[in-house]
């Protein structure tokens, strides 16, 4: 299998390549040229293996060049019991008779990244072994709260690597934010910038596209590479989440063999439910994909009329890690909805650099609404649905897992479908204390992240994950700030290259 740029179909590459380079040249996003298919008789035998058993399984049909042995020694590496808890790696909550909570929030940093993040490093040091390259690659990542800590976890010591990441200010939470600041590692490097995760984003695109950038990187023996979902190394194992819960549901007698199932996904880049929608067209029975946003609900405007526009209001949110008005993702699904016309899409993204805005054609826009449904959840609503959650299952979800929720209902009630529904669960609420502790209705004024982590538990019982109280002793590493357009600075001074 090979990969081709969203924006340049005359670009092919292999996977190696697509991995360790991130993003193409010109800017486009490199996607497979063909989806392998899992027939029902190929799902039934995958639910009678491990996760890594068929993280191993499907991966092999993305990654050529990668011998059956190297793709297991990656899986192997990334998924143990010690990183997650437990050998199943994910957990399925039944909620109801038809809701299951897709936990992926039980790695190293108690986010859904970390699904990817533990093996990208692996693919990553494979893929430049194999494309013989020699340069030391610096993994340069934007994020908005989850996919820095589990990137810097990740790649943290890993020979051959830097790892540098940016992410807004006051656009994290303070338990995100102080997992980034006391990481530890010889190759990590971390600064905040004034600005929100979508000027981080714009900057990072912007250095890696950035010729001179590149000839100096290069000079220095050094290559750009990205741990952000652009990489197809990053979202590739997304998609086997997805299947693999599928699977789970069939081995528990859950689901018939080709029985439905909607997904419901919070999202706020587009890569999480990319890779269900790419789960879908290998043959995995999805029917309903529902992508739920926030308040910053560009995303269900665009589903609902066609018109992609990021000139509003950008709202710092409970959930920050949605907090997100450019989707980078939504190039590929549009890149598949347009049947490869790259010189249009190309033409959409230069509108949206120029002016924050395109429209898709009308056949694009009916496509798109066949297979998604968008709704979006306000504060208030996110705020009672954790409540709610709780009081009638007993069980505590984060607030994007709750946007999630409340958008699945809200889906169940205008269409009357009634579908099994697996909700991609995707951080520990203990990850937002202070929100989920106010949402169940108790007073969150004026303590700390641990002393409210601390009160959430003793009013519900739950425990804190070891690994963010911990966080509690560690020393403060990084207090950088810049601004946006000094993003280039910062990173050749942390890269020790003199700036001019």
């Amino acid at each position: 299998m090979n990969y081709t740029s969203t924006r340049d179909k005359k670009v092919v590459v292999s996977a190696s390549r697509a991995i360790s380079r991130g993003i193409s040249a010109e800017g486009g996003l490199f996607v497979p040229t063909s989806l392998p298919q899992l027939s029902p008789e190929r799902l039934n035998r995958l639910a009678g293996l491990s996760y890594t058993g068929r993280a191993a399984d499907i991966l092999g049909d993305f990654l050529d060049g990668f011998s059956a042995k190297e793709i297991q020694n990656c899986v192997e590496a990334a998924y143990t019991a010690k990183k997650f808890g437990e050998e199943s790696i994910t957990q399925l909550a039944k909620l109801g008779e038809s809701t299951y909570m897709l936990e992926l929030w039980h790695g190293p940093t108690c986010a859904f990244k970390d699904m990817a993040l533990q093996l990208l490093p692996h693919l990553m040091t494979e893929s430049v072994r194999k494309e013989g390259e020699e340069e030391t690659v610096v993994i340069l990542v934007a994020t908005s709260g989850d996919t820095g800590k589990a990137a810097l976890e990740g790649f943290k010591d890993v020979p051959g690597t830097e790892i540098i990441v940016f992410y807004p200010e006051e656009g994290v939470s303070p338990m995100q934010k102080l997992q980034m600041a006391t990481q530890e590692g010889e190759n990590v490097n971390v600064a905040a910038i004034e600005g929100n995760f979508d000027d981080a984003q714009t900057g990072v695109k912007r250095i890696f596209t950035d010729p001179e950038m590149t000839r100096r990187l290069a000079k220095n023996r050094l290559a750009f590479s990205s741990a952000n979902s652009i990489n197809w190394g990053r979202l590739v194992p997304q998609i086997v989440y997805y299947v693999s819960a599928y699977c789970d549901l069939l081995s528990d007698g859950e689901i018939r063999p080709g029985e439905k199932v909607n997904v419901v996904v919070p999202t706020g880049n587009f890569g999480n439910i990319l890779a269900a929608y790419y789960a879908k067209h290998m043959g995995v029975p999805i029917g309903r994909l529902i992508c739920a946003s926030n308040s910053n609900k560009v995303l269900t405007d665009f589903i609902a009329t066609g018109t992609y526009d990021r000139n509003r209001e950008f709202i710092t949110t409970m959930s920050p890690s949605m907090d997100i008005l450019i989707s980078s993702n939504l190039e590929r699904l549009l890149f598949h909805l347009m049947d490869g016309d790259d010189k249009a899409l190309r033409a959409l993204m230069e509108s949206l650099a120029a002016e924050g805005r395109y429209t898709v054609p009308d056949a694009v826009r009916e496509k798109l609404q066949a297979e998604f449904f968008g709704g979006y959840c306000s504060e208030e609503d996110t705020a009672r649905t954790i409540r709610e959650v709780f009081e009638q299952y007993c069980y505590l979800c984060d607030t994007h897992t709750a946007v999630a929720v409340n958008v699945c209902r809200q889906y169940a009630e205008q269409t009357g479908d009634t579908a099994k529904t697996i909700i991609a669960s995707t951080a520990n609420p203990y990850k937002f204390p202070h929100s989920v502790l106010a949402s169940l209705g108790a007073d969150a004024g004026g303590i700390d992240e641990f002393e409210a982590a601390e009160k959430l538990a003793r009013l519900t019982g739950c425990e804190i994950p070891p690994q963010l109280l911990e966080l509690k002793q560690k020393p403060v590493l990084f207090t950088r700030t810049c601004r946006k357009d000094t993003m280039d600075s910062f990173v050749l001074s942390a890269l020790g290259i003199a700036c001019r």
